[in-house]
């Protein structure tokens, strides 16, 4: 029985059993249930704390879980990213008082105030740097003006909460974080854990790529295909019409409206888009 953790609430919580339940397992159907047990697919989810799955799946009592990078950095636990689910995006940056702190480099000596003393100090090590780094539980971003901390490292979004509160941003981000699967360092591989990965993949690119259907002339099909290769090339069907062809093809999501565009300019019709439930490459 493959054993994951999902977290519990926050903003990763919903995506994650969405995600789960477009790969096929079977998800919690009251909120407050702590266990669900999938048999068909031979798997026990546990719904935790976001934070405290990175913890759970190091120390090896659970095989695999999701959470976000910033969690499993901060943990500083003994688990590895295994892939990025994309969503859950965030990005943590550094900011301070204007013309006060200008740049990475002159954060040594400074107090730190944070939600995630471990990503900090993970950035710091890595350049050299040593600083006074604060854990808070919340509103980090008054830290500066409490006379806390001198710099704050925290989830931006646009930056309206920290203009407001005075800070500008300081340099590169920190971390770009967003959703991952995990499981402990050099934990074994299993039949149960290769197929999670396959649909979970399969559910990724379907959420990435549509189905691209249209008809076009055969002396038309090599520019076609041009604009619509496909994962390793595209099918092609003859019609019933003298010197025409039936085209399918994945093509990704965020760019089908320029391809139909371009396919039509060519002179392709019938051009009809159909969504990927899942799919297996």
């Amino acid at each position: 029985m493959l054993r994951i953790a999902i977290p519990n609430k926050g903003t990763l919580s919903g995506p994650a059993s969405q995600m789960l339940c477009e790969a096929g397992y079977r998800q919690r159907a009251d909120s407050r249930d702590l266990v669900c047990l999938d048999e068909a697919n031979g798997v026990e989810f546990f719904y935790l704390r976001p934070r405290d799955i990175a913890t759970y799946v190091g120390s090896g009592d659970l095989d695999l879980g999701i959470t976000g990078r910033d969690l499993l950095v901060d943990a500083g636990s003994p688990a590895e990213e295994v892939v990025d689910l994309d969503f859950g995006g965030a990005t943590f940056r550094f900011a301070a008082r204007p013309e006060t702190v200008s740049s990475v480099d002159e954060l040594g000596g400074q107090r730190i105030a944070t939600a995630y003393p471990g990503v900090v100090e993970r950035y710091l090590a890595e350049r050299g740097l040593k600083a006074d780094v604060i854990r808070l539980d919340g509103a980090v971003e008054n830290a500066v003006r409490l006379g806390v901390a001198d710099v704050v490292a925290d989830v931006v979004s646009t930056g309206a909460t920290l203009r407001q509160a005075g800070l500008v941003i300081i340099g590169e981000p920190i971390l770009r974080s967003s959703a991952v699967l995990i499981r402990r360092v050099g934990a074994p591989a299993s039949a149960q854990t290769d197929q999670l990965l396959r649909r979970l993949q399969g559910v990724l690119v379907a959420r990435r790529y549509v189905m691209l259907a249209y008809n076009v002339p055969v002396d038309l099909l090599v520019q076609a295909s041009a604009l619509t290769p496909g994962i390793e090339s595209p099918t092609v069907s003859s019609l019933h019409r003298n010197g025409w062809v039936a085209v399918q093809a994945m093509v990704l999501r965020d760019e089908v409206h320029r391809i139909m565009d371009e396919l039509y300019d060519l002179g392709a019709r019938a051009i009809l888009v159909t969504d990927i439930h899942a799919c297996r490459l």
